[in-house]
């Protein structure tokens, strides 16, 4: 009987270390998974390049060397919720229209920009983001994707995805001595932030607070500190801490990385 027991808690000891080797490697299972498709419709703006893309209102300037290449959307004022949809990604297929490709092929976008409302135009004839509408906005080569670029306007089914990321999360600093703006990159799972703070190798934990789209601010005196930044996603809660992001002599202007993502 002892000699039983004595196999049974080494055959848990072994599950548990290899369960314990399996995380450390990066298997787990996602915090956030797929939504239900919903209805909108989807434009483009741009050309081929996509170079009318850069930028935009989420603050993640070049989307080309930051990672976010040209499967870019802006989104209608209802989607965008006030900057705080920035990094999501999108799953769309465009429906019902002679303008979409046979087998309604998906495509996934990153939330980079907003589409603002054009109140001159009526919602259904030129105001596309007009609120309450559920609208795309997206890179031109993000939409022929899914449809022919002659059709203009299409509607799609959509839905929220996880983000699947390479590497950590990204920071880029802005600001001066006293006043830190960081926009925050490369955001993997729900692809979102809800909150934030920012930690200096001399200070306690500050809380940062939303600028626009996915910048964050800390008025306080950092220089000087190696910084750690504390990161919510606003979809899933989920919390990560990185350590160490930027050395004592970090510098505005400057993007510094990390090893840790949302899943």
């Amino acid at each position: 009987m002892a000699s039983s027991l004595d196999s049974w808690c080494l055959s848990l000891i072994v599950v548990l270390a290899a369960v314990g080797r399996a995380t450390a490697v990066g298997y787990y299972t996602p915090v956030f998974h797929p939504t239900a498709w919903k209805l909108a419709y989807a434009t483009f703006y741009g050309d081929e390049t996509a170079s009318a893309t850069m930028g935009g209102a989420c603050g993640y300037g070049n989307l080309f060397t930051n990672g976010y290449g040209t499967a870019t959307a802006a989104l209608s004022t209802v989607l965008f919720n006030n900057g705080y949809s920035c990094g999501q990604c999108f799953q769309l297929r465009c429906v019902n229209s002679q303008w979409c490709y046979k087998g309604s092929p998906t495509t996934t976008i990153t939330a980079t920009n907003l589409c603002p409302p054009n109140w001159s135009e009526d919602s259904n004839n030129g105001g596309w983001c007009n609120p309450p509408r559920s609208h795309f906005d997206m890179a031109k080569p993000a939409f022929m994707r899914i449809a022919q670029w002659k059709g203009g306007i299409v509607p799609v089914m959509y839905r929220r995805v996880p983000c699947v990321r390479q590497g950590g999360l990204r920071f880029s600093f802005q600001g001066n001595g006293y006043w830190l703006l960081v926009y925050v990159m490369n955001v993997g799972g729900g692809g979102d932030i809800a909150s934030m703070w920012v930690k200096g190798s001399r200070t306690g934990w500050i809380s940062m607070s939303h600028n626009w789209g996915a910048s964050y601010q800390a008025f306080a005196t950092l220089g000087g500190q190696s910084l750690s930044f504390k990161i919510t996603s606003y979809t899933s809660h989920e919390t990560v801490i990185a350590y160490n992001v930027a050395p004592a002599n970090w510098q505005v202007g400057m993007t510094y990385g990390s090893n840790v993502n949302f899943h």
